[in-house]
């Protein structure tokens, strides 16, 4: 391969790490650090989130949002990547937080979120969570069931703002295991029960019933769904508030043709001219396409193994701290970090005990050796949230870097971690 040839393929493949990632002397390089440095430093498997690559993104979605529909807020759905850190960071660009549960509402809180700008979800609310919502001063509750209504009117004591989850029966083309806009969803009410929702809402005494809420499911590369979901809840009446979900895809490999931000917007909006009151507030909850091209995640190799039908690179990390391939089926993409490049077909798999632990079926890795990085990019978003302890594996950290400054915002667990909780 000439010179050329090889510095357009990393240049190609640097497409799918975070903006101003780089490469000198074919070794990878994120926010201006070495991901050899950031290894020896932190160990491996490690997470590492780009603080400038992050913060566009988060700015991107408020500037492009806000001046197409000026009475607008981005809401960040917070379950992509809860961590206080990252809490603090989208509160300081401004964006409001989608929470589903009281420890996300805890860590969006400790992190100086505005609790009128905190939108809490959930299909399954206890009394506990509603009661923390509400002694906080949590803007907006989503409405999710009557169940819902029921403990909110014997909770609330003053006035406290919901709007209903409408459900539209819309079956969005994505895994079945992240669609929820479906007839057969357990989020939000089908329409004539939203119907029933909003006139007993209209009567109650402590409840502001504010508007409504649409959500079809997430990883979702076609603009046409969330178009068709605000059509769907358009005929329900007039409101001073539509929050419009989010589930814009991320584009994982070079093969995924993913709408850019600028035209998922632009087709909101255009719908929402043509549907909605051009004076209601209109909200949007991006996760995924949001934090998932900030992120990397660092990998060592453990294992090559040469076998009758494919070879194998195993490395240090997999299902413990990515499930996302396991539970939706999604591809990555890879790299030795430090000679990046393509060469021999590999299925890059982890260290846990079951033939599902499989990162990527096939990936093109140069010359993988045993002690070698591995980077695998676009691991933002889900895959720290859902990281676990199977075989008793350690929870990896979460670095920052930027301008070639690092820190660690989650550390990585330890064995005195993991037993803390484990009663003899």
């Amino acid at each position: 391969m000439t010179t050329t040839s090889h510095q357009r393929e990393q240049a190609r493949l640097l497409e799918l790490f975070p903006p101003g990632s780089s490469v000198e002397h074919d070794e990878l390089l994120i926010g201006g650090v070495r991901a050899r440095d950031l290894a020896d430093e932190f160990g491996t498997p490690a997470m590492i989130v780009d603080e400038n690559a992050l913060r566009a993104r988060a700015r991107r979605y408020r500037d492009d949002f806000s001046e197409r529909w000026p009475n607008s807020l981005v809401v960040w759905a917070s379950k992509s990547l809860p961590r206080t850190a990252i809490y603090r960071l989208m509160n300081e660009e401004g964006l409001g937080i989608d929470v589903a549960g009281g420890g996300e509402m805890m860590m969006a809180l400790r992190a100086g979120a505005d609790p009128q700008r905190v939108v809490m979800h959930g299909n399954a609310k206890s009394d506990h969570e509603l009661t923390m919502a509400i002694d906080a001063g949590v803007g907006t509750i989503v409405i999710d069931n009557f169940d819902d209504i029921d403990r909110l009117e014997r909770l609330v004591h003053d006035e406290q703002g919901v709007l209903v989850r409408v459900l539209p029966e819309i079956a969005a083309p994505t895994h079945a295991a992240t669609a929820t806009g479906h007839i057969d969803s357990k989020f939000g009410l089908p329409v004539a029960d939203a119907q029933r929702a909003i006139a007993r809402l209209r009567n109650s005494d402590t409840l502001r019933l504010d508007g409504l809420h649409v959500h079809i499911g997430s990883q979702i590369l076609d603009t046409r769904p969330f178009t068709r979901a605000i059509e769907a809840i358009a005929p329900l009446g007039e409101f001073a508030v539509y929050d419009l979900g989010g589930g814009l895809g991320a584009r994982y490999t070079f093969d995924s043709r993913v709408p850019t931000i600028e035209e998922y917007l632009d087709a909101l909006i255009a719908t929402a001219r043509e549907c909605l009151p051009s004076n209601a507030r209109l909200l949007i909850e991006p996760g995924r396409s949001l934090v998932a091209e900030a992120g990397m995640t660092l990998y060592r190799v453990l294992t090559v193994k040469h076998g009758a039908h494919r070879s194998f690179v195993a490395v240090d990390g997999g299902m413990g701290d990515n499930l996302e391939v396991s539970l939706y089926g999604q591809a990555f993409d890879a790299t030795v970090a430090t000679r990046v490049g393509r060469g021999e077909n590999f299925t890059l798999v982890g260290r846990h005990c079951e033939s599902g632990d499989q990162l990527i079926e096939t990936v093109a890795l140069r010359e993988p050796r045993v002690g070698d990085l591995i980077a695998v990019p676009v691991t933002g978003a889900y895959c720290l949230t859902m990281s676990n302890n199977y075989n008793g594996a350690l929870r990896p950290p979460l670095v920052m870097v930027r301008d070639g400054h690092v820190r660690v915002v989650q550390r990585r667990e330890t064995y005195d971690d993991l037993i803390a909780r484990d009663l003899p």
